[in-house]
Formats: structure tokens, C-alpha cells, sequence
């Protein structure tokens, strides 16, 4: 018996600290990122790129910040060390928090750190030319009033998305960044087994909510629940949830959504089963999911681009009777979405992503079907990709009457 039987009590006794011999990324990672980004940027032409605080920041220099309204990041030049920009009494902070070192030039809070920026570019060697406007790239996640801040002062400069340089390289997953995720993946895998085990009639999806944080952090997980959704009967039907708490009963589509953190890397899992005895609609929707996942997943081969994976989902769907294309009831979503640090990343599982799938490269596979007025289906597993194909996270759900394959 996987659903319910279990108090919470019991549940958490099953749980322990996942997180042993988990190795963040460390500072010769970062050089290297550095390294394959500039000689990327050479190449393109491209002279240097603001890397914004956030997860590109973190990305490439280790420096972990929270973007706020005030300029904080580093410029990367094509060659050279990069430089960062932050407020003058924010300095200590910053290099407390800096992994891969660098000067810090700084603005007081009268001052113009757009003003800065400009002067700093000057500063590595990348003079302004009218005639031939250096390419400069700005983070794609930076606030709109950092590149509005930017523009009037940078004549003489080509302004861009540095996106080409940013996506390009985080696409691409190192070993080590597969070994983190895998690890979170497992941690959320286990919750999702525990947290199965505890619902009866009654629950709330609050409950569940706060369960599921307080099972992630007994996994390891210092922040407990990244994010959580919990969603009983019809309500399944919305792919991110209602705004209203729900009650269990017997019969129900239990859809959880759910992942955390570790060493900064995300995982993301969804399971859906039915608390009591299925019905034949539920098992003829949920074996449908189950199979376009499958058609994703074997789609999802070296070269091809990310637009076919999404087709053969569809192409899946359709065959058993949703859609076509968005409609409803069907998939009214994208197949996957990248992830690493950010828990959507660049490339996408969607027509008109014309991506071609590489190694390294890190997907969830998600082809929910939602039947308004009634329930929805979601299978959320994530794969990567190896020299030899596609290579699951997680594996699979099994059946609507054993999810989580624990009957043997």
C-alpha cells in the first residue's frame, strides 16, 4: 500500500538527510565556465557581457546576490578579468560572497552606477567607437531599468541580449551539476513516497503543503520546499493550481507538484494517482500521459531539435483522442522546460524551438492533459542528455495503481 496509512509521525520517521558527499561547484568550475565563455564571445564577436545578480552572476563567478533596485553584477570581457559593480557600502559584503575574485568599482548612492558601468568598459580596454560600436551584451534577466539606465550614456556601443552567451553556455550541464540535481531529484522522490503515504479523507491540501516543507528538510534540504503544489479532484484540471484550499475524499485525482534546492541546483517532480479506486476514466487519461511522456522521451535523440520532442507528445495525445495542437481537453502547455539553477531555463520543449538537443542538455518531460469540469494528469520526470541519448532523473511513474513502483 503506497497511498496513505501512514501518520505524519511515521512518515518523517522513513526520511533522513540525503546530502552526504554532495560537492558544490567550486572555483575552478567557475574559471572554466569563464574561460569557455569568453572564447565563446571572441568568437561571436562579442566584446563583453554585464552578468546581473542572479543566477547568471552565480553562474559564472560563484557570487551568490539577490537582484534589487540597485546595480549589482560583473562585466566579462571577451579578454581578461572580469570586473564587478556594485554600491560602495555593499563592498565587504560582496567579497564575502565572492568566489571567483575580481576589482569591485564602486558608486555611492547619489552617484550613477550606469555612468560606472560605461566608465569600467573603458577601463578594460573596450573603448566607445562610433564607427564601429562595440557589442556589449546585457544580462537577459536584468531589470528593465538597468538597460534603461544604460542606453542614454553608452554612444558608441552596440547594446544586446547577452543571452547568446549565457544561454549557450548554461545549457550545457557539467558532470557536476548533473550529480547535484540527480541528488535533488532523489530527495524529492523521496518525499513524494512519503507524502503519498499520509493522506486520508480529510486532509487538506494545506496540510499537505506543509507536510511536504518539513519532508524536505529532512531530506537535507536547509530551505525546505523551493515550491509546492497540492491539488485533490477537479482542481487537478489547472495545470498551477486554484487559490482555494481542497479537502480529500475517496475518489479523487491527487496531483503534487513539488521540488528544493541543493547547492543552488532544483528539482522539480510532479506524480499524479488517485486516492481510492481509480476509475476507468482516470486510468484510460492517466495511461494516456503516461504514454506521451514515453513519445517525448523517445523523441528526444542527439541533433534533433527541441520542437520535435513537443510534436511527439502531441502527435501522442492526439492519437488517443485530446487536443489537437492546445485544445482542450489536452495539453495546453509546452512539453518541458530546461533546468539548473533557475527551474526554467533555456532551451524549451515547444514548437518553435528549434534547439538541437545536445549533451548535457537538462529537460523536464511534462505533457499534462487537462479535462476541464473534471481532473488533470500530470507525469513530471526530468531527463538529461548523454553521448548515447536521453537519460531519466527519475523513472517514470509505473501505474495508476502503483505509482511509485513499490509493489514489487
Amino acid at each position: 500500500m503506497t497511498i496513505g496509512g501512514k501518520t505524519i509521525e511515521q512518515a518523517l520517521a522513513t526520511l533522513s538527510d540525503m546530502t552526504a558527499g554532495a560537492v558544490p561547484i567550486g572555483r575552478e568550475e567557475h574559471a572554466s565556465r569563464i574561460a569557455q565563455a569568453q572564447a565563446f564571445m571572441r568568437e561571436q564577436g562579442i566584446a563583453a557581457i554585464w552578468l546581473n545578480a542572479g543566477t547568471n552572476l552565480l553562474y559564472f563567478t560563484g557570487t551568490k546576490w539577490h537582484p534589487s533596485e540597485r546595480m549589482v553584477g560583473a562585466i566579462l570581457p571577451a579578454t581578461g578579468a572580469l570586473a564587478y559593480i556594485a554600491p560602495a557600502f555593499e563592498e565587504p559584503t560582496l567579497k564575502d560572497f565572492m568566489l571567483v575574485d575580481g576589482p569591485v568599482h564602486c558608486w555611492d548612492e547619489h552617484e550613477s552606477p550606469y555612468a560606472l558601468f560605461v566608465s569600467v568598459l573603458a577601463q578594460l580596454g573596450i573603448a566607445a567607437n562610433a564607427a564601429q560600436p562595440p557589442r556589449i551584451g546585457i544580462d537577459e534577466s536584468a531589470a528593465f531599468f538597468i538597460f534603461d539606465g544604460i542606453r542614454p550614456l553608452a554612444d558608441g556601443y552596440s547594446l544586446e541580449n547577452a543571452k547568446t552567451v549565457t544561454a549557450h553556455c548554461r545549457t550545457r550541464k557539467s558532470a557536476a551539476e548533473i550529480a547535484l540535481m540527480q541528488r535533488a531529484k532523489d530527495m524529492t522522490m523521496a518525499v513524494h513516497i512519503a507524502t503519498a503515504s499520509i493522506l486520508h479523507a480529510g486532509i487538506t491540501t494545506k496540510e499537505v503543503e506543509e507536510f511536504i516543507d518539513l519532508a524536505h528538510r529532512k531530506v537535507g534540504a536547509p530551505a525546505g520546499s523551493y515550491f509546492v503544489i497540492v491539488l485533490f479532484g477537479e482542481a487537478t484540471a489547472y495545470p498551477h493550481g486554484v487559490s482555494y484550499v481542497q479537502t480529500l475524499k475517496d475518489g479523487d485525482t491527487v496531483l503534487i507538484d513539488t521540488g528544493c534546492k541543493l547547492h543552488n541546483y532544483i528539482s522539480d517532480i510532479t506524480r499524479t494517482y488517485v486516492f481510492g479506486t481509480p476509475s476507468e476514466r482516470q486510468r484510460s487519461v492517466w495511461n494516456a500521459e503516461k504514454a506521451a511522456q514515453q513519445a517525448a522521451f523517445e523523441a528526444a535523440q542527439l541533433g534533433v531539435p527541441c520542437e520535435e520532442v513537443d510534436a511527439a507528445a502531441r502527435r501522442s495525445l492526439e492519437a488517443n483522442g485530446f487536443g489537437p495542437g492546445y485544445k482542450l481537453p489536452g495539453l495546453p502547455h509546452r512539453t518541458g522546460h530546461g533546468i539548473g539553477l533557475d527551474i526554467h531555463e533555456w532551451p524549451y520543449l515547444v514548437g518553435g524551438d528549434r534547439t538541437p538537443l545536445d549533451v548535457g542538455m537538462c529537460f523536464s518531460n511534462e505533457p499534462m492533459i487537462c479535462v476541464p469540469g473534471e481532473f488533470g494528469i500530470r507525469h513530471e520526470d526530468h531527463f538529461y542528455m548523454t553521448a548515447n541519448g536521453p537519460r531519466w532523473f527519475t523513472q517514470p511513474a509505473r501505474s495508476i495503481d502503483d505509482p511509485f513502483g513499490m509493489t514489487g
